[in-house]
């Protein structure tokens, strides 16, 4: 089984060798060699670039691709068109999730048929979230709150930075979804699956709040309403007239 494994960055020149290192690294101590490692970037304007070719040099199961589109949702998209493994995913290059989580997939998808979607959760029972911000806590329940009253949402975390799909039904859903740049891609592209009867696993993860991130958090909330809105009026609403 090909795994791919993309990384959407911005402006990462803190965070991206130690992110690209520590994920080649734990692939060699696991054994894994049958995986690429592609690095989208949606527009850096610092040493991103740069030190982006630098790891593609040193590592060759790296690649990197900038797109000229700022956005999360955009970069994934690019990243499953570039992808050639059986299996396409997307970490946050902070690893904020536990590395090892990375393992655990792989094993579940080689031994687990049935499973199609590994979406990690930070809220789930068994999950070990720490560090996390009293604000960031309570601007992520008060999404999930929204996305289960008017969406129906029925996974216990709606983007936490680690979720891997088998690539044709990734492809099939990026093909079903919006063309939406940012964050709310993600939440969209799982709630779609959910929609579709796709088996996914709810996956408890052991998360470490980074704070250095850049995420904007009063754009970003103000975003996932109305993009809140505009799903909830395609599923319900426009579904019944």
């Amino acid at each position: 089984m090909m795994l791919t494994v993309i990384f959407p960055v911005l402006n990462e020149r803190l965070r991206l060798e130690s992110g690209i290192t520590r994920t080649v690294e734990y692939l060699e101590r696991i054994a894994f060699s049958d995986y690429e490692i592609i690095i989208v970037d949606n527009g850096s304007e610092d040493e991103t670039p740069q030190i982006a070719k630098a790891l593609c040099g040193k590592y060759e199961r790296v690649q990197y691709k900038r797109i000229n589109v700022r956005g999360v949702g955009a970069a994934f998209r690019k990243g499953v068109e570039l992808s050639r493994g059986e299996v396409v995913g997307y970490m946050d290059i902070d690893l904020s999730t536990n590395i090892k989580h990375l393992g655990e997939a792989i094993h579940i998808f080689q031994e687990c048929p049935e499973v199609a979607y590994i979406n990690g959760s930070r809220f789930a029972r068994e999950s070990d979230t720490r560090g996390r911000k009293w604000y960031r806590r309570i601007t992520s329940q008060g999404l999930l709150i929204l996305l289960k009253l008017f969406l129906r949402m029925k996974s216990t975390d709606a983007i936490c930075g680690f979720t891997f799909v088998r690539r044709e039904t990734a492809i099939s859903l990026v093909e079903g979804c919006s063309r939406d740049n940012g964050w709310f891609y993600m939440i969209e592209f799982l709630l779609r699956a959910e929609k579709r009867g796709v088996k996914i696993l709810d996956y408890p993860v052991e998360w470490q709040e980074d704070y250095n991130t850049t995420v904007k958090v009063f754009k970003t909330v103000c975003n996932y309403l109305v993009q809140i809105a505009r799903l909830f009026r395609e599923f319900y609403i426009r579904k019944n007239i």
